[in-house]
């Protein structure tokens, strides 16, 4: 790769990371919301659905606007609004009269910021002049896991250092990632993915089997990752009753470095793997990692399961994105915008049915983790589609 080209394909690793920081600092304060804003299990679980819910708005309107935009323009942008919106995290809640609708409106600052990294940071390092491309899209989401992992570890150092008390202080630390991003993406050159006028319109997408095959796919994938990240710090406080240090480093920082893990492995060593049967066998142990989660009786070990379900999905979104481009590579820009559309819908539904269910059998959060396992047995009935030729008669 041309070094010209070296600094956005590393603002790009660093875009994932400010991702990373938008969709998990939040989850680590649940309980403390919960306690300083007395609210209740199901606002807590609206945060994730509304997060997830704007970037879902923000992923259709990028869908027709950003190519007109501009994809320089349209990254400066998002970094803008998650820096603002980590900061309004720490802000708003205390000045809006209301907290928990102060909240919201951080969310939704920062969601915007999200859901433009998300739909921009994939086609601009799939535009890059490079060879194996979907092991570096593995590589690439790689940085979101390991951004997760950055945001438990150094927020829990923090929260043992300063006090849980000084979480606010926190959030406008984080918020220094974004702005120094940037500065990065300002100074970098940005290709375009596909030449104008040579993208698929999005109505010739909508009639495409394949194209519903893979929205399915990213659904699943976004479903059985954040239906246990969202919702394993929680988990591990209050329904395994150990420690909040003890269980944010076992559960959803063990989850991201094995998700950091998978895609990194698979980032090195994925021009030797079937990435079809890679996404499938990831799948099956998907379903084995929720039932060790629920299931087990003793703590270390459901934290296990926890931990061995970010081993488990660390392929299936960078995955189903990097077969949606080899299947459909004059997709373009709409086309990654409604696969992240659709990512989006699984990362607000998973969480949405594990709080929902759980909320119904009286809290009972194994439950609504049980309920989750039907994400990735659809995935892996999905991929075996792929696998029987779906694909052939969809183009």
């Amino acid at each position: 790769m041309e070094r010209k080209y070296k600094r956005t394909l590393y603002a790009s690793y660093l875009g994932y990371i400010t991702q990373a920081i938008v969709n998990n600092l939040a989850p680590l304060l649940f309980v403390t919301f919960q306690k300083e804003y007395e609210i209740s299990v199901a606002q807590i679980g609206f945060l994730v659905t509304f997060n997830f819910a704007v970037q879902m708005l923000v992923d259709i309107l990028a869908a027709r606007y950003v190519e007109k935009i501009g994809y320089k323009k349209s990254i400066l942008a998002a970094h803008v609004f998650a820096a603002a919106g980590l900061i309004g995290l720490g802000i708003l809640p205390e000045i809006a009269g209301n907290a928990y609708a102060g909240l919201l409106a951080a969310i939704t600052i920062y969601a915007i910021g999200g859901g433009l990294i998300e739909v921009l940071v994939s086609p601009i390092v799939q535009a890059l002049p490079m060879d194996e491309k979907s092991a570096a899209m593995s590589l690439l989401h790689a940085f979101y896991c390991w951004g997760h992992v950055l945001v438990v570890v150094l927020s829990t150092v923090f929260f043992k250092a300063a006090g849980i008390e000084n979480w606010r202080i926190l959030t406008i630390l984080w918020a220094l990632v974004p702005i120094f991003n940037f500065f990065l993406y300002a100074g970098a050159p940005i290709k375009v993915l596909v030449e104008e006028g040579k993208a698929i319109p999005a109505g010739k997408l909508f009639v495409m089997k394949l194209f519903w095959c893979f929205f399915l796919l990213m659904i699943c994938s976004g479903a059985s990752e954040q239906a246990m990240s969202q919702w394993a710090s929680y988990f591990a406080e209050n329904g395994l009753k150990v420690s909040k240090t003890m269980g944010d480093l076992l559960g959803p920082c063990m989850f991201a470095v094995l998700m950091g893990a998978s895609r990194t492995f698979y980032g090195i060593k994925g021009d030797k793997i079937p990435l079809k049967k890679f996404i499938s066998y990831s799948s099956i142990l998907c379903v084995g990692s929720y039932l060790l989660a629920v299931f087990s009786p003793n703590p270390v070990l459901s934290l296990a399961g926890c931990a061995l379900c970010g081993l488990s999905v660390g392929i299936m979104w960078p995955g189903v994105f990097s077969l949606a481009a080899e299947y459909c590579p004059q997709g373009g820009t709409a086309m990654f915008a409604f696969l992240a559309l659709a990512g989006d819908i699984g990362c607000s539904g998973g969480p949405s049915v594990v709080g929902g269910i759980s909320g119904f059998f009286r809290g009972d959060l194994k439950t609504g983790l049980l309920a989750a396992i039907v994400f990735p047995v659809i995935l892996i009935i999905g991929v075996n589609m792929l696998k029987k030729g779906v694909d052939s008669d969809a183009m």
